[in-house]
């Protein structure tokens, strides 16, 4: 599916339905009727148009006989049988009831599930619900027809597709296509367990995951469209016909994604669990805070600015109430005025409450002067149970915002630990300067109470050769954070994509290799059944990051992923190159395959072939984050310098692409050459940069981060580089003024930044 030019109106508030008592779970649209939802206070709650007011629904029905939480819902049509429509409901008792819309009675109690029934969904004039013990049964006329195993574990969630087949998704990680009770098809690539599904019409299956992603499924099988975007569990997700998508999840979030593209996310003061879209293309959405909220487009529609005002406080609230700082509440931390008291000592860490975040604050004797570290985002909570970072328990995992529009970053740390070894690994492991070394120790040591830790006099810094940093003793290394002026300003260290679909990538490959074995013309060009299997080998080695310091490849794993990108024809290299961006963030695999570059540089030969003109987005994509992710070891520093007319010219047609992912990879691999032409002060390669990124930079209607990453290359330039002059000569100015105006915070702020630079002589 190519990305088309995204065309979208903001969503906002228009009504708020009280009257659960607890969260609410499920969501149904009935027609133009009303809608249905469903709740853990046991009731489900019929809503229809308030007469007084089109903005707003009013609670016309209350069904009431469910003995636990009430989950997933359906609507049954107007006909002779329910001449006011009906209601199908599953409940945590294992029972699916059925409800007269016009009495408000039940009317037929379906018992047979042995445990918590997740889904209910009409086929035909039937009743097909699943359940967590595993089955899905039918019903018909209040008599159970059928029921079979349809996974190993759970299943959370049954839909019908328009063409009458089924699909259920489960607890072990799949999704099922059925008819009747015969299994067509099952489709792997969640790696964790599927809790909700959608139709999406005319393209396919969504489904969402415990693993943080949306998937768009083609009935075949394939994979279409994957999108990442929620932090924590997603639990629903639905589709209209407009194109757009919705999800809700644990992360407090509905996000409304276009062509695979978050446009928009619906902050709530509790967990979503359901979002589903109206006729209209409003958006219902359930929270646990008992509350259903609709949201819409329609300007005539929005709430009144009271009402979105006392959202927004309730909002703000919420997340104060919730927020702790290294154990600590939030409301609790004392503000800024604590920077106004003097330190006294070097490197004594101070948390301030700044707005609704927790920043760290490090005294810097030399200056006299607070430096900044870093906004903290959590800490453990006063039950000290253990937080889960890559599937291993710690003591502590903070959450670290560096600023720079890096991501936030994940510190892990056990009070057994040496913390000076933690800051260490975790500064390499994150590519951050060593410099950075002395705050990170003593913000460990503040955030877990460990005043009194004994620095051992004979240690030597085993990078720079120095003693221990002993806090209160002076100390003039380089803080975290640059002059406090400056926010964003200037970039340490490179970006890269991590992430991946290793299964989607293999399947892909295989898929690919069969259209070969099949053209009798390409089936010299297929891969054999050894070359298959070291496929997988080298996905296993790149799964398995815990041992990346370890594990190695062989000169043969590189060669194969080589010969694949010349000889197959460019319409399928796409998969390949995607592994080779990953192989490159691998410390071993990046130095076998700088080997092969030396000799015969296959690298700049991917970028023409994958570039060239009618280029795929696939490839452009692929082979862009590729280069980017290069940025990440220091031995391809004098090769990217050396071919970075080439690159840039290459890729330059990314930033015209309405897809935006292009985009955000180009201007990624902006900021990465600035930082690179920074340290190698090289003047021609910056003022070449410069110009690519204030072309970004001046396009007030990209996308934040792509913007965000171009403005923080330009000021990075200015302030480090050799090309402030040329940047005044190219009316800088105008360009951090726009910014500095823009509603967008972060935007605004490296705007700031830019302003101030333009004054400095």
């Amino acid at each position: 599916m190519s990305s088309m030019e995204i065309d979208f109106k903001q969503y906002q508030l228009r009504c708020q339905l009280r009257g659960h008592e607890d969260d609410v779970r499920g969501i149904c649209v009935c027609g133009s009727e009303g809608i249905a939802t469903s709740s853990r206070d046991r009731t489900v709650r019929f809503w229809s148009l308030d007469s007084s007011d089109k903005r707003k629904y009013v609670s016309s029905k209350m069904l009431l006989g469910h003995s636990s939480f009430v989950g997933p819902l359906a609507w049954i049509a107007p006909d002779e049988e329910f001449p006011e429509g009906g209601i199908v409901s599953g409940g945590m008792d294992t029972m699916v009831f059925v409800w007269d819309l016009r009495t408000g009675e039940k009317v037929q109690s379906l018992k047979g599930h042995q445990l918590q029934v997740t889904g209910v969904v009409l086929d035909g004039g039937d009743i097909i619900s699943s359940s967590v013990d595993c089955t899905l049964r039918r019903w018909r006329k209040g008599q159970p027809v059928e029921s079979w195993e349809a996974h190993k574990s759970a299943i959370q969630a049954v839909i019908k597709l328009p063409s009458g087949e089924l699909v259920s998704g489960s607890t072990d990680t799949t999704l099922k296509l059925w008819r009747g009770k015969t299994c067509l098809h099952t489709f792997s690539g969640h790696t964790d367990t599927v809790r909700g599904l959608g139709v999406m019409h005319g393209l396919g299956i969504l489904s969402a995951s415990h693993d943080g992603s949306i998937m768009l499924w083609a009935q075949s099988g394939e994979v279409l469209m994957v999108m990442v975007g929620h932090t924590s569990i997603v639990y629903s997700v639905d589709a209209h016909g407009s194109g757009l998508i919705v999800s809700g999840s644990e992360d407090r979030f509905a996000k409304i994604w276009k062509d695979g593209v978050c446009v928009q996310s619906l902050e709530h003061p509790g967990c979503v669990w359901d979002a589903k879209f109206l006729e209209n293309g409003d958006i219902v959405t359930a929270c646990s805070d008992g509350v259903v909220r609709i949201w819409t487009v329609d300007q005539e529609n929005i709430a009144d600015p009271v009402e979105l005002e006392a959202y927004a406080s309730e909002l703000s609230e919420y997340k104060l109430s919730r927020k702790s700082v290294g154990g600590l509440k939030l409301v609790d931390l004392p503000g800024l005025e604590a920077l106004q008291i003097p330190g006294t000592s070097d490197g004594q860490t101070k948390i301030v409450r700044e707005g609704d975040n927790g920043v760290a604050y490090s005294w810097n004797m030399r200056e006299q002067k607070w430096d900044k570290i870093g906004e903290v985002v959590d800490g453990p909570d006063d039950s000290m149970k253990r937080s889960v970072l890559d599937g291993v328990q710690y003591d502590y995992v903070f959450d670290v915002d560096i600023g720079d529009g890096e991501p936030i970053r994940k510190l892990p740390y056990n009070r057994s630990d040496n913390p000076y070894d933690t800051a260490d690994k975790w500064l390499l492991k994150e590519n951050l300067p060593l410099s950075y070394r002395q705050q990170i120790v003593e913000f460990i040591l503040q955030n877990t109470g460990q005043k009194d830790f004994n620095i051992d006099p004979t240690f030597r810094d085993p990078y720079t050769g120095s003693s221990a940093y002993v806090p209160g003793q002076p100390s003039y290394a380089s803080g975290i954070a640059a002059k406090p002026t400056f926010k964003h300003i200037p970039k340490r260290g490179m970006l890269v994509f991590d992430a991946a679909q290793f299964d989607g990538i293999l399947k892909k490959i295989s898929e690919f290799n069969n259209t070969l074995l099949a053209d009798s013309e390409k089936k010299d060009l297929s891969l054999t059944g050894p070359e298959i299997s070291r496929l997988g080998a080298i996905v296993k080695i790149l799964k398995d990051t815990s041992h990346y310091h370890t594990s190695r490849f062989a000169d043969v794993d590189i060669a194969l992923l080589l010969k694949l990108l010349k000889s197959w024809p460019v319409a399928m290299i796409f998969p390949v190159i995607d592994m080779l961006r990953m192989t490159v963030l691998h410390p071993d695999g990046a130095i076998v395959l700088l080997r092969h570059v030396e000799v015969n540089d296959v690298v700049m030969e991917m970028i023409m072939k994958a570039t060239t003109d009618p280029a795929l987005p696939a490839n452009l994509l692929t082979s862009i984050r590729a280069v980017t992710n290069f940025f990440k070891n220091s031995s391809y520093y004098s090769w990217l310098q050396k071919h970075r007319s080439d690159i840039l010219d290459a890729f330059s047609s990314c930033l015209a692409s309405p897809n935006k992912n292009l985009q955000l990879a180009y201007s990624t691999l902006i900021l990465n050459y600035a930082v690179l032409l920074i340290e190698k002060q090289d003047e021609e390669g910056q003022s070449h940069v410069l110009s690519a990124a204030l072309e970004i930079a001046e396009q007030e209607t990209l996308e934040i981060d792509s913007r965000f990453r171009a403005l923080v290359a330009i000021g990075s330039l200015m302030l480090e580089g050799l090309v402030k002059k040329l940047a005044m000569d190219f009316d800088v100015g105008n360009i951090a003024k726009a910014a500095k105006a823009s509603k967008e915070a972060k935007i605004a702020e490296i705007g700031a930044d830019i302003e101030l630079l333009t004054k400095q002589s």
